[in-house]
């Protein structure tokens, strides 16, 4: 008696996991248009609005809309958590972060910017193999190697172009792979959303203790309005990553996070009419290329959540 074949599915029936998998990629990719938005208002805004002033006005719009969103369907639960410490430093190293991109987007143009924050995946791997002593094959070390050159690109130090400003970005490297590595750890006991919001509250409390001493009264309500605009785009863009997260894996949607550089291009050539010189381009697509395949890398062997770069 001949076996019987397997039906197969009718023409034309819905694939759900693969339209599952698209959502999340076009959730991802608006995310990161949502982070260059950001950007852009962010180095806008620097013209009139103090850093410190910025910073708290980004983290507490973010954590009034987290409190708003998860307080009544989740109460006061959302508040529990294990390790205090380990959120307020998380908050603390985010909010350091959020600093060094105010102050290096007052100097940098945005595509350049956006291209050497990227590296943070392969920061992170640096930081995992001196701090945490994790075997790195030598794959990694070489896409790391690569990263790290074309940063070199970009900077050129010793160049006509190259000032002390242009390495604020490292130091917003070096604080977001902390966070990350912290993120990695607290991940695997604490709820993702009660991370998110003590992040939220930690950064717009700490930066509230320095305010009085930054507040300036600014020039039009135009510059309120694009405070509010910086508050929106970071707070959409957070839960539109939540929502492609639970979509389809983390190791499919990371390397759209580099689409985050053609969308800081698009808004240098829109709003600052800057286009990045050839070297430069050199430069950025050895990161995007290092850092996509390093972050790709890392969530599929350590399913460490690599964030994307925001102020």
């Amino acid at each position: 008696m001949s076996a019987v074949s397997p039906q197969k599915a009718p023409r034309g029936a819905r694939d759900l996991n693969a339209e599952r998998v698209l959502a999340g990629i076009g959730l991802v990719i608006l995310a990161t248009a949502c982070f260059a938005t950001l950007d852009t208002a962010t180095k806008v805004s620097t013209a009139a609005v103090p850093v410190v002033m910025g910073v708290w006005f980004r983290y507490t719009f973010q954590a009034v809309a987290m409190a708003a969103v998860l307080l009544p369907k989740h109460g006061l639960s959302v508040l529990r958590t294990a390790h205090p410490k380990y959120q307020a430093l998380r908050g603390a190293l985010l909010l350091g972060s959020s600093v060094f991109a105010f102050l290096s987007l007052r100097y940098m143009p945005m595509a350049e910017f956006t291209a050497i924050v990227l590296i943070t995946p392969l920061a992170v791997t640096l930081l995992a193999a001196v701090v945490l002593k994790e075997q790195v094959s030598a794959l990694r070390w070489s896409l790391v190697a690569g990263g790290f050159v074309g940063t070199l690109v970009i900077l050129r130090p010793g160049g006509d172009a190259f000032s002390w400003a242009m390495l604020l970005p490292i130091g917003l490297v070096v604080t977001n792979a902390s966070f990350q590595l912290l993120t990695s750890k607290l991940v695997q006991t604490e709820n993702p959303l009660t991370m998110n919001f003590y992040t939220g509250w930690v950064g717009a409390l700490l930066a509230s203790l320095a305010l009085p001493f930054a507040w300036t009264a600014l020039p039009s309500w135009e510059w309120w309005a694009l405070l509010c605009l910086m508050g929106f785009m970071g707070t959409v863009g957070h839960f539109m990553l939540i929502l492609a997260f639970q979509r389809a894996p983390a190791s499919t949607l990371t390397p759209y996070l580099y689409a985050q550089i053609a969308f800081a291009m698009l808004g240098g050539w829109l709003i600052f009419s800057r286009v990045p010189d050839v070297v430069s381009l050199l430069g950025i697509g050895l990161i995007a290329v290092c850092g996509a395949a390093g972050a790709w890398l890392t969530v599929k062997e350590r399913r460490v959540p690599i964030q994307p770069a925001e102020s």
